[in-house]
């Protein structure tokens, strides 16, 4: 088996931190019981780009206990919890590809190491998975029969390839499941990204003007998080009805070159380029803290924070002082990429265990139904969605009602009315 990992002796501790993550995720483990005595994956390659976290280890084991073969390699360069990547090699024989900090030439030979598997199925975060594999490794496209993505990010990528028709596979959109983007996305992300900023920087929410570009599900759970925290919350958008929801939610709404002038900190989760930008940083004012939370580090104008910048420190672990030109300093947490995962560790199992249980069971519903699948983003089945949000609530010990007879009919008519 082949693998990369920084350190096979950090195993043990990664082996104990995925059992107390492996705690909050009954649902997931439910699925792992069905999957050791059904086998729906066996003979099944699975080729996934994901962060490798304790949360990850598990989706693995529920995978391998399908019977399928796995390759794993991380979606971002700083996300990789070290530990569990030798523990998945060590204890899971899962071939893992992954070092916390690693450069992009590494993060693309890690790739290309996961492809060397000739994946049947793909599980991606990012979809940085997918396009390597359409762009330069296009000779096992006809080996592959579907796959899965995580982000809003990869669903943007992906729904572009479709519709230029370049896709050469059907995806199933993991992301926009109700049981993924309502919980993942906003308590998920709203939790673990402060939880980064503050692991960062030690600094005082209460208080701060919190500027957080972009109000979808992400924007909101951090929002709701800073605001309960006693932060000022400013949101900047691009979208109206977005923009309008949050004017409604009572927070301030502004576009970023005024929210620049007076935010403390400030937190993108657009999915999108160059939100925060070159002329921003220079209104900035001495001290201002700025992160990202959304997937890829390009929200940030990184080139053009350094090309107004004289000089630069790291400052503390993962927190980069740059004194620009006004004489202002600007710290940058986490090189502008994920920050609940590059100084925390990211989103809390219990929320992963609905996340990962739909990538188990969207794999799983690949493999029953991949003839009839055209080469098209897919959401995800509302059946699976559902049995998920029923699992949840009976671990939870909640139980709700159904529908009587007489309530299903009157829902079916039409012709009962006052």
């Amino acid at each position: 088996m082949n693998y990369d990992v920084k350190d096979l002796k950090l195993a043990r501790d990664g082996e104990r931190r995925i059992e107390w993550a492996n705690q909050s995720m009954p649902v997931l483990n439910r699925i792992k019981e069905r999957f050791s005595s059904e086998k729906p994956l066996k003979g099944i390659r699975i080729g996934a780009c994901l962060h490798v976290t304790t949360e990850t280890a598990s989706l693995m084991r529920t995978l391998k206990a399908g019977g399928a073969s796995l390759a794993l390699c991380a979606s971002n360069p700083l996300s990789t919890q070290d530990d569990v990547a030798a523990s998945l090699v060590k204890k899971d024989k899962v071939a893992t590809f992954a070092i916390k900090g690693e450069d992009n030439k590494t993060y693309y030979k890690h790739i290309n190491a996961v492809l060397d598997i000739k994946p049947h199925f793909t599980m991606d975060d990012g979809a940085d998975l997918v396009s390597t594999l359409h762009s330069k490794r296009s000779e096992l496209l006809d080996t592959v029969r579907g796959g899965t993505e995580e982000t809003t990010t990869g669903i943007i990528r992906l729904k572009s390839m479709a519709a230029k028709g370049v896709l050469k596979y059907p995806i199933i959109a993991v992301n926009d499941a109700q049981t993924k983007h309502f919980f993942d996305n906003r308590y998920g992300t709203g939790q673990s990204t402060i939880d980064g900023i503050i692991r960062a920087t030690n600094r005082m929410i209460a208080g701060s003007n919190f500027v957080i570009c972009g109000y979808g599900w992400c924007g909101r759970g951090v929002a709701m998080r800073a605001r309960g925290m006693g932060a000022r919350v400013i949101v900047t958008e691009v979208d109206a009805v977005a923009a309008l929801e949050a004017v409604m939610d009572g927070l301030s709404v502004m576009p970023i070159r005024e929210a620049a002038k007076i935010g403390d900190i400030f937190c993108t989760l657009t999915g999108n380029i160059r939100v925060i930008r070159k002329e921003h940083f220079l209104l900035m004012k001495d001290g201002a803290i700025v992160c990202n939370s959304g997937h890829f580090n390009v929200e940030l104008d990184l080139s053009g924070l350094e090309a107004v910048t004289e000089s630069k420190r790291t400052i503390r672990p993962f927190v980069e002082e740059y004194r620009i030109k006004t004489g202002r300093r600007i710290n940058l947490l986490g090189e502008g990429r994920l920050i609940n995962l590059a100084s925390a560790e990211g989103h809390p199992s219990s929320v992963m265990d609905m996340s990962f249980a739909n990538q188990a069971l969207s794999i799983e519903y690949m493999v029953k139904h991949k003839q009839k699948l055209k080469k098209e983003v897919y959401p995800v089945p509302k059946e699976i969605d559902a049995a998920i949000a029923r699992e949840k609530l009976a671990a939870m010990g909640i139980s709700i009602d159904r529908l009587t007879r007489e309530q299903k009919k009157y829902q079916e008519s039409w012709d009962v009315g006052t």
